[in-house]
């Protein structure tokens, strides 16, 4: 019997990976989950449209490159197929019409693997809404090789304008205050109401019979409540994380936090990078990870410069935190972004063997290393990394 689906951690020996193509990624028409407004590189606040044949054409290069490193090491790479409405056409459900989609190069932040379990996240975008469907072909095949893989969906949400604040995004860049900004993140109140559980994959830490969670501005407390009764069945302990926002100068904003894999690293078992601007708030992680010896460190600042005029994540001539979005082929080694020498180093030091990717002209397209993998079979069982458990958490 073909073994396909089994992952329960980030760190495991990797032998069979998903990843993202950057063909059909655009900038989003107009909708209330985000505000997009890019007017250096030629999208004004309300226009849309495809990134430039270009911009494809490098991010490729790149990305093939990552996937002959991960085939060296002896994994099988699958990628995705595009279906046709991801090229900036318009979708839609009985509730609304949205103009294009968003792309489906970062498969990390629509589907979680853990175990042999593949489930599909509900994500909180409509131009999201219909990219599961892009992975769907992939699935199937996996539902017939392996007879133990289980292959299930988060509620569908409907993304009606019931699910959002309304006026959220003017409010925020022209109302309030950086205060006020600071004490909605620590409120957990960002554009998403509560009318339905709503939560990005990629807000998802495996730590093998732990998971973590963050509290996101696409994930909201109904969906980590979804998360944590479904998995919590599935006798996973699930544990809810909020991170801080900067208080000194020269740090990164973080008022509108998104993925758990640009503030939590594992380098490997036993040994954890956070990300020193924005690091836990919950006194419980800290004692969680104290009482079962795994250590903290705070990872080295960003060093690079993306300078792409046209992004889904990071901005122009900016340093960023997408430095710490890695991605591990073994316990001994990891993949990490060509250009972040300063992080390299300090992972080198830390023993870890590093494996230098470029990949600034794939980050444009809404992420690195981790956001554009999805790991489906890795080496390895349900292991309790965390046997001495926080009361209440």
């Amino acid at each position: 019997m073909a073994k396909i689906v089994n992952s329960w951690n980030e760190w495991d020996p990797l032998k069979r990976v998903i990843i993202g193509r950057p063909e059909g990624t655009n900038i989003p028409a107009p909708e209330p989950a985000w505000w997009y407004d890019q007017p250096d590189g030629g999208f004004p606040l309300g226009s849309y449209g495809p990134f430039p044949q270009e911009m494809l054409d490098a991010a490729n290069v790149q990305m093939d490159y990552f996937v002959s490193v991960i085939e060296k090491q002896g994994a099988v790479v699958d990628r995705i197929d595009i279906e046709p409405f991801m090229l900036n056409k318009p979708v839609s459900t009985p509730d609304w019409t949205q103009l294009n989609c968003h792309g489906v190069n970062n498969v990390r932040d629509v589907t979680m693997i853990l175990g042999n379990f593949i489930v599909e996240a509900t994500t909180c975008r409509r131009s999201r809404w219909y990219e599961y469907l892009n992975l769907r072909p992939i699935f199937e095949r996996y539902f017939k090789e392996d007879k133990e893989m289980i292959h299930f969906a988060a509620p569908k949400p409907r993304l009606t304008d019931e699910t959002y604040v309304k006026n959220y995004y003017y409010s925020f860049e022209n109302t309030w205050t950086d205060e006020e900004k600071t004490q909605k993140q620590f409120d957990w109140d960002f554009q998403l109401t509560e009318k339905e559980p709503l939560w990005d994959a990629a807000d998802v830490m495996r730590f093998g019979k732990d998971i973590f969670v963050q509290a996101s501005s696409v994930t909201n407390r109904a969906g980590f409540d979804w998360i944590k009764r479904m998995f919590e069945a599935l006798d996973i302990r699930v544990h809810l994380v909020h991170f801080d926002t900067p208080k000194g100068p020269g740090q990164q904003s973080n008022f509108h936090p998104w993925h758990i894999d640009v503030n939590l690293t594992v380098a490997k078992p036993g040994l954890c990078l956070y990300n020193p601007d924005w690091a836990p708030l919950n006194p419980e992680f800290y004692e969680l990870f104290k009482n079962n010896n795994w250590e903290l460190v705070p990872a080295a600042r960003p060093f690079h410069e993306y300078k792409s005029r046209i992004y889904l994540f990071g901005g122009y001539g900016e340093k960023s935190w997408i430095s710490m979005n890695t991605f591990s082929v073994s316990p001994k080694s990891m993949c990490v972004e060509a250009h972040e020498k300063d992080y390299m180093d300090q992972l080198d030091q830390l023993g870890v063997n590093v494996l230098p990717i470029p990949y600034e002209n794939v980050v444009p397209f809404g992420g690195a290393l981790h956001c554009t993998t999805l790991d489906v079979y890795r080496e390895g069982g349900k292991e309790d990394y965390f046997p001495k458990q926080v009361a209440g958490y």
